[in-house]
């Protein structure tokens, strides 16, 4: 023992081996001797799960460690899904900067991006179904006088209730204090105004500086994702994200196998596990292939512009120049790439 102790190098001021270093290399051995055993498995998921609680992170692993990683989940997804599933490993591409611009004049609150990019993204289904997309629904009001004697409190000497108000109660212009959910039989409603709001791709994202695993990132083309497998769902970066951009999964995956997209990207529309933080990612198993995000394509009215902020030729880039164009709370300098504009 004692040679063995010499070896490790890891001596304390006495020259002894410390108890706290000696089990941690032990432990790790015997977690690493208990992977390899189940690795040997031939249940796929059991071979699968295994591999993925000891691997890397996505950003420090090999080409090699990364097709691995790939290969794995394939075979557990097709298997699961009864279906070929195939798992895409695609690197930002170069000289792209992505993008998203939505005229607000034009959004009829339909919601057929938010359905779109359920069924994209395969995210859970029915009764724990998961939204990525937030439409919020505003009221247009005025300012009537004959509201104002609604105030409170009247009294004889003043009937209108001037101490406060009688105005003040309802949603006068425009505010994010909408309807988050709503089912009407019709739109667009009459006077109602609607802001759909999802991932703004932030150049500063509040999420990334609060992550303690630093799980989520921003890529170079300004996507940011999250590695699932490094996940440990504490949520800070939900408590940190200013647009309610991110979901919490609270339980496994409700998605039928005939609804499942078998198209996916490790760092997209992979099916989540339970206990992780998602959230939209443009779509990036589309985007990094040179296509539309699946709600700028099922848009009925052409609300939705994406594109490549560099290419001056791009819809983005032509909207930036000649529509009036704002951002989100731009005051909090976290510079998404979500613009809104109005003609």
């Amino acid at each position: 023992m004692s040679e063995e102790i010499k070896e490790t190098g890891k001596e304390d001021a006495s020259g002894n081996e410390t108890r706290r270093n000696f089990l941690k290399d032990m432990g790790t051995a015997a977690l690493a001797g208990a992977a390899a055993l189940m690795t040997d498995s031939d249940d796929a998921e059991a071979k699968s799960t295994w591999a993925e609680w000891f691997q890397k992170n996505w950003r420090l692993m090999t080409d090699e460690e990364k097709k691995d990683a790939i290969a794995r989940l394939e075979t557990r997804y097709s298997e699961e899904y009864g279906k070929k599933v195939t798992v895409d490993g695609s690197p930002a591409m170069k000289s792209v900067l992505f993008g998203y611009a939505l005229n607000i004049q034009k959004c009829i609150g339909c919601r057929r991006c938010v359905y779109a990019c359920v069924k994209e993204n395969n995210q859970s289904r029915h009764d724990t179904e998961i939204q990525w997309i937030r439409v919020i629904r505003m009221e247009k009001q005025n300012f009537l006088p004959d509201d104002m004697n609604k105030g409170y409190p009247p009294s004889a000497k003043e009937p209108f209730g001037i101490q406060v108000g009688g105005n003040a109660h309802k949603p006068a212009g425009v505010t994010l204090e909408g309807q988050h959910y709503y089912q009407p039989e019709l739109v667009p409603e009459k006077d109602a105004f609607y802001f759909p709001i999802q991932c703004m791709q932030c150049e500063k994202p509040p999420c990334v500086k609060v992550c303690p695993v630093r799980t989520t990132y921003r890529d170079p083309d300004g996507i940011v994702v999250i590695d699932y497998n490094w996940c440990i769902g504490c949520r800070m970066c939900m408590a940190a994200c200013p647009y309610w951009a991110r979901r919490f999964n609270w339980g496994d995956p409700n998605l039928p196998k005939e609804e499942m997209n078998p198209n996916t990207h490790y760092l997209g529309n992979r099916p989540r596990m339970r206990g992780v933080v998602e959230k939209c990612t443009f779509c990036i198993q589309r985007s990094r292939k040179g296509r539309y995000t699946a709600c700028v394509e099922v848009c009925p009215v052409g609300a939705r512009k994406f594109g490549n902020l560099f290419d001056p030729n791009s819809e983005v880039r032509q909207i930036l120049e000649r529509k009036k164009v704002f951002r989100l709370k731009a005051e909090l300098n976290t510079y998404p790439k979500f613009f809104y504009f109005i003609d």
